[in-house]
């Protein structure tokens, strides 16, 4: 197998790439091998694991944590090998088969409805969001839609008999579900949705309004890939177009991939005020620091730049990765406001390995900004502490988060409700939500 790197990750130099969540070379160039020239004749398990092991102990972040020696023939895979060497800090590295990776990272499509969602109480799912031109587009579900039945029965009593998953269908194309939802002011429908192979755009929700007599752009960004580059500038060519005031950037369940467009995204947004600086600084385990290396502020794949010196940036505990390294990096130069709740704390990246017929996402280096601030593992702190809810759509004024943006664009601080309030229940914390940490996280969200 061979990575696409092109699609995993963007160069730190024409030999280096990183992501907000992993990190690999470009150009046909590899990140790394822990398994060799990938002979799968020769792929036992314990081949495996030890191969796996001696990676780890070269090109691990925390390799200097790591134990002596390995019996490869006491775990029954390479998943019971990344258990026992994770560090406490790492709640980030993976392992993916070649099947997954190649669905997450290079078609970047799944077969399905084509909505994510998410459990809100015992009895309640309600939509996250709604991939554009899918099934559920198509029938117009929205963000805050509440799903009432599948088939006929009611999405309560499939929770509590433990059958909701099932009741959706596997997500393979042509299966068919009649679904029943409620809309944020009450009204229901009825439509039978057909699964279909999905296109997962990343930029959602892009538009302009007024604010106070001035011009907001807003958009959510919903992951870092390979065609995020082009749905920035759709949605940066509407802003330039329409002489924005104001940005407001929602990344709130958005867990990272790229870091080339964390960059592109803060430097159309920047524009003059950061090109030419330092945006990003990679720093790798001792025994690789020759491969540290500084980034500069790049328009990437952008056009137009706003040139802005503020930017409001809404999250919650699913923001991660390269979604922290958008208000990590413009700190320094610009005021970055944050909007939400904590984000997940991932200082960190990977360069993705290969290893037989899977690919390994182990942390391999730390992220830095201009001024070397990083660390930040318990997540960035909000200006303004707002619990994230799913009662409108994308853009709303009647969502929290983008509320409280569109007071502070209007009076120059939080509102008072949310200034000094704490979050009672973080993404991470609420007892029905599993946070979204990386693209796999995220495809089990979806239908």
């Amino acid at each position: 197998m061979k990575l696409e790197k092109s699609l995993l990750c963007i160069g730190i130099t024409l030999a280096l790439s990183a992501c907000g969540g992993s990190d690999s070379g470009s150009s046909g160039s590899s990140g790394g091998s822990a398994g060799g020239d990938n002979d799968y004749a020769f792929c036992s398990a314990e081949y495996q694991n030890e191969e796996f092991f001696e990676y780890m102990k070269k090109d691990y972040f925390w390799a200097n944590q790591l134990q002596d020696s390995l019996d490869p023939e006491a775990f029954d895979d390479v998943y019971e090998v990344l258990e026992e060497l994770r560090v406490p800090e790492d709640t980030y590295s993976y392992i993916l088969t070649e099947e997954e990776y190649d669905d997450l990272f290079v078609s970047a499509t799944y077969f399905g409805f084509g909505f994510s969602m998410e459990q809100i109480s015992a009895s309640r799912v309600k939509i996250r969001f709604v991939y554009d031109n899918s099934p559920a587009a198509a029938a117009g579900i929205a963000r805050g839609d509440e799903l009432l039945e599948i088939d006929g029965q009611s999405v309560a009593d499939l929770l509590a008999n433990g059958e909701f998953n099932n009741a959706l269908g596997p997500n393979e194309s042509g299966v068919s579900k009649s679904v029943t939802w409620r809309r944020p002011d009450g009204s229901e429908e009825t439509e039978l949705l057909s699964k279909v192979e999905v296109e997962t755009n990343t930029v959602m929700g892009a538009q302009t309004y007024t604010q106070n007599g001035e011009t907001v752009g807003y958009f959510a960004l919903d992951s870092f890939i390979n065609r995020t580059g082009s749905d920035l500038n759709t949605a940066f060519d509407q802003f330039a177009t329409d002489n924005i005031d104001h940005l407001v950037i929602d990344v709130r369940y958005n867990g990272g991939g790229l870091i080339r467009y964390a960059n592109q995204i803060s430097t159309q947004t920047a524009g003059s005020n950061v090109l030419g600086k330092t945006f990003l600084q990679y720093r790798f385990n001792e025994q690789n620091s020759d491969q540290n290396q500084t980034l500069p502020f790049s328009l990437v794949d952008g056009v137009e730049q706003l040139d802005l010196d503020r930017v409001f940036v809404l999250t919650t505990g699913s923001s991660c990765s390269s979604s922290e390294i958008i208000i990590n990096s413009l700190s320094p130069h610009i005021e970055v406001v944050t909007i939400g709740e904590q984000t997940c704390g991932k200082p960190v990246g990977q360069q993705p390995a290969e290893l037989c017929d899977k690919v390994t996402f182990a942390i391999n280096f730390e992220t830095v900004n201009s001024e070397g601030e990083g660390k930040y593992y318990n997540g960035l702190a909000p200006t303004c502490s707002v619990e994230d809810q799913l009662v409108a759509d994308w853009g709303s004024s009647e969502d929290p988060l983008t509320a409280a943006a569109n007071t502070y664009i209007s009076t120059g601080s939080c509102p008072v409700s949310s200034a000094s309030a704490e979050i009672k229940k973080s993404a991470q914390a609420r007892s029905f939500v599993e946070p979204i940490h990386n693209m796999k996280d995220k495809r089990e969200s979806l239908q």
